[in-house]
Formats: C-alpha cells, structure tokens, sequence
C-alpha cells in the first residue's frame, strides 16, 4: 500500500511539473540584425528643353535641346558625400561642336541647414571645327574661312571650372552664393569668375495643387560673370576705318555682364516642369564678340571696340524656356 501511495505522489508532482513548463514562455528567437544601409547611391536623369541657355547665353541657338545626366554618390556618412557625374546637352555653337559633354566631381558637406558644396567641372566639346582664316581675322593654316561678319572660333572650346556653392534652408526658404572660376574660358584665353546669388520658396504640402499631387516653388537668380582679356586668336586687326592696324592687336577684353532668371516649377513624382524668364545686360554687339555667333548680322560700325564691324547677335538676350525633367535616385526607388 505504502508503494502505491508513494507512486500516486510521483505522478502528481510529474503532472504539476509538467504544468507548469507548459505554461512558462517560449523563449523568442532573435532576429538577424538588419543589414547597414549602403553608402552608395546612384541619382540619373533627362531633361527636354525648348532653349538651353547657361548664364544667360544660349547653347543651341534658341533651338530645343535634350540632356542627360549620371552621378554616383557616396555617403560618408550623414554629413558629408562624395560625388561624380557625367552629363551631356545638344547644343549649336560657333565651332558646331557635335555636343557638350560635362564631367563633374567633388564633396558636399552638410551642417543642420547648411548644405554646401565644392567640386570641379569640365565642359568637353568634341567635333568642332576652326574658322579664323581670313583678311580681318588672325592667319591660322588649320583653320576655315572667318565667318562672313568678321567673328572666329577655336576648334576646341573645352575649358574647366571649380566651383563652391552654399544654401541655407530656413523653412519653406532656400537660399546662397554660387562662385564658378576658370583660367581660360571656353579656350578663348580668357580667365573668368561667376558669381551669383540664388533664393527659392517651395510651397508647403498644404498649398500643393490638385488634391496634394502637385507641388510647386519658385526660384531666381542674379549673377555677375567677369572676364580677362582673350589670347591674340581673337584680337581685332581691323580698326573700322579699311585697315588692318586694330587697337586689339594681341585679344580683346571679353565684355563683364549682369545676367537674371526667374521661373515657377512645378513637380509631381519624379518629373519637374520649369517655365523661366533669362536676360543679360549685354549689348547685341559685345554678345556678338563674345560668342562668336556665326548668325550676327551686321549694324553701325564700331571703330576702336572689340566689335569694329558692329554685328549684332541675339545669343544673349532675353529668352523664355520650358523645361521639362525627370529626376531619380536608386534610394527612392527601393
């Protein structure tokens, strides 16, 4: 009797042990930690153009223009990334360059607000061709036949420039100087320094247009480009009086210029369209000297000046452009 008594006891404390593990937690199995976000990232993009106009200046001629563009990232981390790109624009230039190919590199360091930004750009245009040959040009045996109102261009037109730029961000406000130097603009001999000053307001999701599907912003510009005085490839031998003892004998002083834009934009998803209105204070006849425009006719006479033959270009008035752009990054699209 007393076995079966002590075997009834066992069976219980086995029962209530066994109860009692039932009711203990499974211990949760840990997941793997995630995996770090990678440091690279990958931002690509197109634009379609009725005018690409940079500083002012036309590049196509006033003629529609398509671009694209390609830049690897690197992010140190949150403050600081590394950059390059390459990019190209259709243009039309004196030299009828085939295209400009930009290649592109540098660091943007980031603090709160202030986003800044220091690199190097160079501007390639291959296929062009030499016109400089001529009675009122300078003699260059690798050249064509000057232009018949008098202006020249260099086959190569590449040239490089660094860059430092700054924007503040003060709520629905962005704003900051842009400085861009060059020791030979556009091969011409010419050093050149940029300086500009750019503001922009966004509007805030509760202004978006069409139920929130369509921001907008508003931005503009006011710059200066300065300029040196060009190699002797581009100085004046003829004086407008029928002689070839021009006052510019070794180059001429490119004309300094004020330029300005104002725009409205407009984005939904990835895509931007940018309506803007460019202008300069240049005069037709220092815009004909400066950009060599094959297509400047003829005006008043200008003995003494860098332009004795007066030709008036359009090249750098005032244009309106619509611009329409897609904008992406690997980032965004995960």
């Amino acid at each position: 009797m007393k076995k079966v008594v002590l075997s009834v006891v066992a069976a219980l404390a086995l029962s209530a042990t066994s109860a009692l593990a039932a009711d203990m937690p499974v211990k949760a199995v840990k997941a793997a930690p995630a995996p770090p976000p990678s440091p690279w990232d990958l931002a690509f993009g197109s634009a379609l153009m009725t005018d690409y106009v940079w500083r002012g200046i036309t590049q196509s001629s006033h003629h529609p223009s398509v671009a694209a563009y390609f830049e690897p990232r690197y992010n140190i981390n949150d403050n600081w990334q590394l950059y390059v790109g390459i990019s190209g624009e259709s243009i039309k230039f004196a030299n009828n360059a085939a295209a400009e190919i930009d290649f592109y590199g540098g660091v943007r360091p980031t603090f709160g607000p202030l986003a800044l930004d220091f690199g190097i750009w160079e501007y390639y245009y291959p296929g062009g061709t030499c016109h400089g040959t001529g009675a009122l040009t300078p003699l260059d045996p690798d050249c064509l036949a000057g232009y018949p109102n008098g202006n020249v261009a260099k086959k190569n037109a590449s040239f490089f420039e660094v860059y430092a730029k700054a924007t503040y961000t003060l709520g629905d406000f962005a704003f900051g100087p842009t400085f861009y130097y060059t020791p030979n603009y556009a091969n011409t001999g010419a050093d050149g320094e940029y300086l500009s000053g750019i503001v922009k307001y966004t509007a805030p999701s509760s202004m978006a247009l069409f139920g929130g599907a369509v921001g907008w912003y508003v931005s503009g510009e006011f710059g200066h480009q300065w300029f040196g005085t060009s190699d002797p490839f581009y100085g004046v031998t003829f004086d407008g009086t029928a002689t070839l003892a021009g006052p510019f004998l070794n180059g001429i002083a490119e004309p300094d210029y004020n330029t300005w834009n104002i725009g409205l934009g407009f984005t939904w998803k990835v895509f931007t369209l940018d309506l803007r209105y460019t202008d300069t204070d240049m005069s037709k006849e220092e815009c004909s000297a400066l950009t060599s425009d094959p297509g400047a006719t003829f005006s008043v006479a200008q003995p003494g000046t860098i332009n004795p033959l007066g030709s008036q270009s359009s090249w750098c008035g005032a244009t309106f452009i619509a611009k329409l752009s897609a904008d992406l990054t690997l980032g965004s699209l995960k």
